[in-house]
């Protein structure tokens, strides 16, 4: 449709949209899609050079189509530090053979709901996986993760007199799905970040007799990149009696002996009810799933609805996750060598790193935007994190960290980084009084890594 012939919206729409795009420009919080040209490197993507000047100063982008943007011939090699692929295993080769065999074989797969005819043995081979990394009777796979968190949230609250507490910070998809736990007639519970103490009150002064009661929260919070005190929740839950679910997204085969997560980490696996994860992120491919005892699963089957009333994943993509997990159960340096960067890149800029999540404060947006833009004509893509992700006044660059970095793409980084004259901001400054971030790495095993040293099994001593 050309632009003749595109609709015309009544006139209080309109002026409410063009309002509203001002609104973000104005604030700084304006965002828009940016085309890249991927490689078989998990952490490298080309851009034009006319891409990148026009992402700096605010334009859309010249490229429109893949065959312009691929036949560019100014194109320049950029450092991705923004993906969530910790391991570096979306670009295994294990892990595209078998999407490509599995392509070759059945091409996508039934194409309707897992319930209709969608499910195949390589997604019941997937949750038995996924299932024995988490420690669980079962397992049962969703579109993405953000479904998953709809359906668990949704699912669990169908009846009513259910009360709902979640940390303040947990991610959109948890905050999503109690609003529809809310429409449900479950009553919400929003608890302070990481603060045990105010969960606690909310549990004994706010929590109705003979309501039955749900905590949910994610492990590693992926704007921060702290660990919520799982030990600390586990042993509550031994006193007041609740269901808890814990969404493993950024943690799923990056923490752990086994990678199992950040309950394996702690100690708590079997004290945590669903296990909600992802496959998009260290599996380096796409779909969520929720592991836990066979009769979740089966209430999930028939009441999940982004489950139920979600077309299957497809095939690829089924089997390529499968491959992963077992790329990542034999070669476990990928969560050594990841966890050895976010030390070194700790010790490097002399703040404090949790994860390989590893958010740089700024404050505001328009400064977090400018380091961004100045980190990209450098050759590195770290995004500005602003509102609404992030509350107002704590707008940030977030590093991603991968096992597919070396040591060479970080000490690049770092200079990059100093030679934006930013003094990034403490994290006590920022989010309240010392101990608000959680779990620490320290806090689980003591004692300090050298980050140049050869690289040791972190997992292990976390």
């Amino acid at each position: 449709m050309s632009s003749e012939q595109q609709p015309r919206e009544p006139d209080d729409w309109q002026q409410w949209l063009v309002s509203s795009v001002a609104g973000l420009h104005s604030r700084s919080l304006f965002r828009m899609l940016r085309p890249t040209v991927p490689g078989l490197s998990a952490v490298e993507a080309s851009m034009s050079q006319a891409d990148i000047d026009a992402w700096a100063e605010g334009r859309h982008p010249a490229s429109t189509t893949l065959p312009s943007l691929a036949d560019c011939t100014d194109l320049r090699t950029i450092k991705l530090f923004s993906l969530n692929d910790y391991l570096g295993l979306s670009t295994h080769p294990a892990v595209r053979q078998a999407a490509a065999n599995a392509a070759l074989q059945c091409g996508n797969g039934p194409r309707s709901s897992a319930l209709v005819g969608g499910y195949t043995h390589w997604h019941a081979e997937l949750e038995r996986a996924l299932a024995r990394l988490k420690g669980t009777q079962d397992c049962l796979l969703f579109p993405t993760g953000f479904a998953a968190n709809l359906a668990v949230a949704a699912a669990l609250c169908q009846d009513g007199n259910v009360t709902v507490l979640s940390d303040e910070l947990n991610h959109a998809s948890i905050v999503d799905g109690v609003a529809l736990a809310r429409r449900r007639g479950a009553r919400l519970l929003v608890y302070r970040h990481n603060d045990l103490a105010h969960l606690q009150q909310l549990l004994k002064e706010d929590v109705s007799p003979g309501s039955r009661t749900l905590v949910i929260t994610d492990s590693l919070f992926s704007m921060d990149g702290d660990f919520a005190d799982l030990r600390g929740l586990a042993a509550l839950k031994r006193r007041h009696n609740f269901l808890l679910v814990v969404d493993e997204a950024h943690a799923t085969l990056v923490c752990g002996p086994t990678g199992g997560g950040a309950a394996e980490m702690l100690g708590v696996t079997a004290d945590v009810d669903l296990h909600v994860g992802t496959l998009s992120k260290a599996c380096g491919c796409l779909g969520g799933f929720v592991a836990c005892s066979s009769a979740w699963k089966d209430l999930l089957v028939n009441r999940g609805r982004a489950q139920v009333y979600s077309t299957a994943l497809p095939v690829p993509v089924v089997a390529a996750a499968l491959a992963a997990i077992r790329v990542a159960e034999e070669e476990p340096w990928r969560r050594q060598h990841v966890w050895r960067l976010a030390r070194r890149l700790g010790c490097e800029l002399g703040v404090p790193v949790s994860s390989p999540i590893v958010p740089l404060l700024v404050g505001t947006e328009q400064a977090a935007v400018d380091a961004s833009m100045q980190l990209l004509r450098c050759g590195f893509h770290v995004p500005a994190i602003r509102p609404p992700t992030v509350p107002a006044g704590t707008s940030r660059l977030r590093v991603s960290l991968s096992a597919a970095h070396t040591d060479d793409d970080l000490r690049r980084l770092t200079s990059a980084l100093r030679g934006c004259g930013l003094r990034f901001q403490p994290w006590k400054q920022l989010q309240g009084e010392a101990g608000s971030r959680g779990v620490q790495p320290a806090d689980v095993e003591p004692g300090e890594v050298d980050p140049e040293g050869p690289c040791v099994d972190l997992i292990s001593r976390l």
